[in-house]
């Protein structure tokens, strides 16, 4: 299907702006090349690779090398990658697709995921025609495996304190010592993306092959999870760098570690909606088969309200997810190079946002899977026991979510400050009108079935801008140092951003299933319905979420008369529209119970 016509291409712009239905990119206007692509990662997982996650967990390196070499052969490396490299040359839509096909298996995907977005990226974003021409083949092929090398035991979050220091050479060629830490792949990785300050000073990142002298690898991690992933040290004693191999600016590598940070999160909300997706799946098979007070378990509203809650939260991140594929696609049209780079720090925010919803969504997916196998889920007989352990590392790296949660209102703000984004400007008019506005009348009648959806998603877009809004007022250049509230404020704007994905996709699928209808002549399916379903039981909850922040929020940034003015604005913005989400999540829970997994 042809992409949308999406109205903007400029990050952050949906916070201010209203977004027609029809202009985001959701997972029902996949083509047939992007499902057929999925199809053939579905069918590695379930045949190939599937039937060796236990062999891979006993650290099998040759086979872990085997399979990803046999995802280059598949075409499953390079789906974005420029067939000029021996890529499929297709979209980040395509990434997503094979990202959520291979989610289930945490581990392969972890090594996976290391190989496809934190090696590839760099060297197509910013290395030389020499060194994409020498390293991208073998990279998509899987003949090479590579590995990203930027934290050190000092300098997780704050990437940019690392010692690794490179000398430069009289010949030119460079000279690389320190260590660096939790490097996926690391004890198989034939290439390495390393970070180095030169002299100390200028951070810069350089390509290194396991070949060159000094360098090595330390023991494997013994780690909670992805066990059948490797993760070690990169040791560097000495190691000598041929000039050729710089990658990019001296002193420019913050640009790549970052852009390339983007695209990781990006794909890891790829990822975490497949396992959830399977979890699903999963948790719904058990429940219909485990048997307790003579009925299946799956019969009893309690388990109904966990696997309609597991749903809803998925399809709010799938939502979320295939938006931002779309917006980035859009933004990159048919230019490569720098233009994928620049697409993902457009849309840094929203991977920001996408990271944390993604990975905090899989873990409350999980969890639910463990209770909803009760005993049984606690024991390695089954799988819950091992999805749990590995979907944990998921809110630590690629940044951990508290990292990202502050990215994302500094983000905005820079860029409203830069005049990229009129973010002030329409925050402050906002506050013009919480404190001129008439007493509200009520909302109008209307027989729309997504009224309270639209509803409840304009309050999110005002609570959002009056809280950041404010928080520039209150704290000006001291915000920075406010994380408390800066992180209320991102909480609320990702609430934001999952709601409306969500209410745009269910207004896409209601006017497609009418069109439909109308043209066969009958009326409108069901499954229109459940998206409604889904996106008025998570806009109903995510809006009573940031009521709860933002009244936190507004408590720590102002008292008397101005603190009861804005809660009045605020319980006006949130006045959330009455929903029965019981009844919601029971025609949702039905579908699921009905079709053993996940409906959408």
């Amino acid at each position: 299907m042809a992409m949308p016509h999406i109205a903007t291409t400029k990050g952050g712009d949906w916070l201010i702006n209203d977004v027609e239905p029809g202009h985001v990119f959701t997972p029902e206007m996949l083509g047939d090349d992007q499902r057929l692509i999925r199809r053939t990662a579905a069918q590695f997982l379930e045949q190939e690779l599937a039937p060796t996650v236990d062999e891979l967990e006993k650290k099998n390196w040759t086979l872990l090398r085997t399979l990803i070499r046999r995802c280059g052969e598949l075409g499953l490396l390079g789906t974005d990658i420029p067939d000029e490299f021996g890529g499929v040359g297709l979209d980040r839509v395509t990434a997503v697709v094979v990202a959520e096909a291979l989610g289930s298996a945490a581990s392969f995907a972890g090594a996976f995921g290391a190989q496809t977005g934190l090696a590839i990226m760099p060297i197509l974003w910013f290395g030389t025609r020499e060194q994409q021409r020498k390293y991208l083949p073998p990279l998509v092929s899987g003949e090479l495996i590579g590995a990203y090398c930027l934290s050190e035991s000092g300098s997780g979050s704050d990437a940019l304190a690392a010692h690794a220091r490179a000398v430069r050479e009289p010949d030119g060629s460079w000279t690389l010592n320190g260590e660096k830490m939790w490097i996926t792949n690391g004890g198989l990785a034939d290439l390495f993306i390393v970070f180095a300050k030169v002299d100390g000073e200028q951070f810069s990142a350089f390509l290194v092959e396991r070949g060159f002298p000094g360098v090595s690898s330390g023991k494997e991690e013994h780690k909670m999870g992805l066990h059948g992933s490797s993760t070690t040290p990169l040791i560097l004693q000495d190691a000598k760098v041929p000039a050729a191999n710089l990658l990019g600016e001296i002193g420019r590598g913050h640009k790549i570690a970052f852009s390339v940070l983007d695209y990781g999160r990006f794909k890891l909300a790829g990822f975490c909606s497949g396992g959830a997706r399977c979890a699903i799946g999963e948790a719904a098979s058990y429940a219909v088969g485990r048997r307790q007070f003579g009925q299946p378990i799956a019969g009893f509203g309690a388990i109904r309200h966990k696997l309609a809650e597991m749903t809803v939260r998925e399809y709010g991140v799938e939502s979320m997810l295939y938006r931002t594929a779309g917006l980035i696609d859009q933004a990159i049209g048919d230019s490569g190079g720098d233009a994928l780079a620049r697409a993902f720090e457009e849309f840094a925010a929203e991977a920001s946002l996408l990271k944390v919803e993604g990975s905090e969504m899989v873990d409350f997916v999980l969890d639910e899977n463990i209770q909803i196998h009760g005993g049984n889920g606690f024991v390695r007989d089954y799988p819950a026991e091992r999805r749990y352990r590995d979907a944990r590392v998921n809110r630590i790296f690629e940044g951990t979510n508290e990292i990202n949660r502050l990215l994302v209102p500094g983000i905005l703000l820079k860029r409203a400050a830069k005049g990229d984004l009129p973010l002030i400007a329409a925050a402050r008019k906002l506050q013009e009108s919480v404190t001129n506005v008439e007493p509200s009348a009520g909302r109008p009648l209307t027989d729309d079935p997504m009224s309270g959806v639209r509803q409840n998603v304009a309050g999110l877009k005002k609570a959002a801008l009056m809280i950041l809004g404010l928080a520039v007022q209150t704290f000006g250049d001291r915000l920075q140092h406010e994380q408390e509230v800066l992180m209320l404020s991102s909480d609320i704007i990702r609430e934001t951003f999952l709601s409306e994905s969500a209410m745009l996709r269910a207004d896409e699928a209601l006017r497609s299933r009418s069109r439909a209808s109308a043209t066969a002549g009958g009326r409108d399916d069901e499954s229109g319905a459940l998206h409604r379903d889904a996106a008025a039981v998570l806009t109903h909850d995510a809006a009573l979420r940031a009521e709860v922040a933002a009244r936190t929020a507004l408590a720590a940034m102002t008292t008397g008369d101005t603190l009861r003015t804005m809660l009045a604005a605020l319980r006006r913005f949130l006045k959330v529209a009455p929903t029965d989400t019981i009844a919601a999540r029971r025609r949702i829970a039905d579908v699921v119970v009905a079709k053993k997994g996940y409906p959408f």
